[in-house]
């Protein structure tokens, strides 16, 4: 269950990071992009001080798309 979590909520989040930052991906590379954007944004969060595996749905989506946009971000400079 959790890796299908994973790919809905990757790709959501790829999704709306693409939509954020005016990029035009295909759905598997929205789907990448979100996941890997939610490991990200998870040690990011652990970092601060947040402990993302304790929070919810939707906290756990904008980590997600904030890794995302923070990869589409650095993508971008090389």
């Amino acid at each position: 269950m959790g890796f299908l979590y994973s790919i809905l909520i990757g790709g959501i989040a790829g999704y709306l990071a693409s939509v954020v930052m005016g990029s035009h991906h295909s759905a598997l590379v929205n789907i990448i992009l979100g996941i890997v954007g939610g490991f990200i944004g998870g040690f990011i969060a652990r970092r601060l001080g947040n402990d993302p595996d304790n929070d919810g749905l939707v906290m756990n989506l904008l980590i997600a798309v904030g890794g995302a946009i923070v990869l589409i971000f650095l993508g971008r400079l090389f």
